[in-house]
């Protein structure tokens, strides 16, 4: 299975169902024993807390050797039903099992006779509302992934087909290329989107996350070629395996309903790493926002006593894989800044494809206050709540700015954009944007949690500082 998106799964299904063995346990033991089960629970154990917590990561690990967490293509009701039957068997046993090696005999028969069906159809319920819950979520374009597909023959619709049968994955496939022009109607509804030739328009105008390269033998030579153009602008990419005569050495083999898949991606992908990443975003974010109110209502009265309404400045930006989104921030500027851009084009500071001017004359007062302690960007961990953006990551572009990036600077766009970033803590006012970008693709290159980190514990002196 793409291992990106079944770790995912996993995981919450892990989580979920350790979870539901804690409350079991907890609403059993409410229910045999009513108000007294805490002195029920003392008189056998002392410590009960481990006892509880080994029961369940022992009824997870149970669930593993039942393959309960192996992704499948067609999930039903009645397959998961027999799985999580024969689980609960087995954990029966080896409850019964400890009980016995331990000499825990005043354990309540009534109370394990309870526990293990109660377990059983909690698990069954919540898996099953999870999965479906998942999949519609998929279904409905919520955290989808867009693959473009090169190459329309059977191989092409075959693969295409495999991976809109997991909904759970959350990949869409948008559109065909292939030289061949009696593809341009192909069935189930999937577009024709042009010849090869169009690789590159087709990644700049639309958001595609991964391509998939799915060329007939005939056609092997061009492999690398959009392998590479890919690559240089950060997007991963599939290959099966029966379309090659040979292992490419910087990719993985991963497998799709017994299918071989080269996988190579060059960004960061540790499912695990990168939701613990979400995570921090989700819990900084939120608890950014109710710390700084205080904050964030003073900024908003200064720009109203200082320059009246509007308080936040929305800006159209580019996100991940060219996302589109807006931006929000405290508004620095007078109200007629963009129609007086024409004021400062000539001033532009930046070498490259942005546009940064230190003493802009549209400034307001506040704003320049605003912009020297880098309170301006705060409103943009509602940014972050949203999924948008997140707390680290390169600075999301302009528009106008992607439509002038040379090829390698797109792959900054193959990551979140973030508040803040590598080049922000380490040289925020240097003039050239090659540089900016040069910092943008190490920090994705070198991207871990602990990096996260230390550029966020950096964030707070260099704003403070005015850096």
């Amino acid at each position: 299975m793409i291992r990106r998106y079944a770790t995912q799964l996993r995981a919450l299904l892990m989580v979920a169902d350790a979870a539901v063995a804690v409350g079991v346990v907890l609403v059993v033991s409410v229910l045999r024993f009513g108000r007294d089960w805490v002195g029920w629970w003392g008189e056998i154990v002392p410590q009960p807390g481990p006892l509880v917590a080994a029961y369940a990561v022992a009824w997870v690990v149970v669930l593993t050797f039942h393959g309960l967490y192996r992704p499948r293509a067609r999930w039903s009701l009645r397959s998961e039903a027999s799985a999580v039957l024969r689980a609960t068997l087995t954990t029966a046993l080896l409850t019964l099992s400890v009980l016995f090696l331990f000499r825990l005999p005043d354990v309540s028969r009534l109370f394990l006779v309870t526990l293990f069906p109660i377990q059983a159809l909690a698990t069954l319920g919540v898996r099953a509302m999870l999965r479906l819950g998942f999949e519609w979520l998929r279904r409905h374009g919520y955290n989808t992934r867009y693959v473009l597909v090169v190459g329309a023959g059977p191989r092409g619709r075959s693969f295409a087909q495999r991976l809109e049968d997991h909904a759970a994955l959350g990949l869409r496939v948008v559109g065909f290329l292939d030289d061949d022009p009696s593809y341009s109607d192909l069935p189930g509804g999937w577009p024709y989107l042009g010849p090869l030739d169009r690789l590159q328009g087709i990644l700049h105008d639309r958001v595609i996350d991964e391509v998939a390269i799915c060329l007939p033998f005939t056609q092997w030579n061009l492999i690398d070629v959009v392998t590479g153009v890919c690559e240089d602008e950060g997007k991963i990419v599939r290959i099966p395996m029966d379309v090659l005569d040979r292992a490419i050495s910087t990719g993985r083999v991963e497998e799709l309903d017994g299918i071989a898949v080269i996988s190579l991606v060059s960004g960061p992908d540790r499912a695990l790493a990168l939701g613990m990443k979400r995570v921090i975003d989700l819990a900084g974010g939120g608890l950014g926002l109710v710390l700084l109110s205080p904050l964030l209502l003073a900024c908003a009265i200064a720009i109203l006593l200082g320059d009246g309404r509007p308080v936040f400045f929305r800006q159209r930006r580019v996100g991940l894989h060219g996302r589109p989104f807006q931006v929000l921030k405290f508004r620095s500027m007078t109200r007629d800044a963009e129609a007086r851009r024409g004021e400062v084009d000539d001033r532009n500071e930046v070498n490259g494809r942005a546009f940064k001017v230190t003493d802009d004359p549209r400034i307001t007062q506040v704003g320049r206050w605003l912009r020297r302690t880098s309170f301006d960007e705060l409103p943009q961990l509602w940014n972050v709540l949203r999924g948008e953006m997140s707390l680290v990551g390169p600075r999301p572009p302009l528009p106008d700015e992607v439509e002038q990036y040379d090829i390698w600077h797109r792959r900054r766009l193959s990551m979140k954009p973030g508040i803040t970033g590598l080049w922000q803590v380490r040289a925020r006012r240097d003039p050239d944007f090659d540089r900016w970008v040069a910092a943008d693709l190490e920090y994705i290159d070198r991207w871990s949690l602990w990096l996260d980190l230390r550029i966020l514990a950096r964030t707070i002196p260099a704003a403070l500082q005015g850096r």
